[in-house]
């Protein structure tokens, strides 16, 4: 698997357990793990876009090697 793949399958998974953790501080009242939850979405959103970033540039990669070659 790529990696921007596996970043954003990564990525993802932080998110919905952000918003897992997020929900369940507001049910309980706990303002620690509601905070906490926040920040693991925040981690997550970010390591999809690192993802997005790495296909990104791999897609760059190959066009400049096309234009090389041409």
């Amino acid at each position: 698997m790529k990696t921007s793949t596996r970043d954003k399958i990564k990525g993802s998974f932080h998110e919905v357990k952000g918003t897992i953790k997020e929900q369940v501080g507001k049910v309980t009242n706990d303002r620690d793990l509601k905070a906490e939850g926040r920040a693991e979405k925040k981690v997550g959103k970010v390591q999809q876009r690192i993802g997005n970033t790495k296909e990104a540039v791999a897609k760059l990669k190959g066009k400049l090697s096309e234009l090389k070659a041409g």
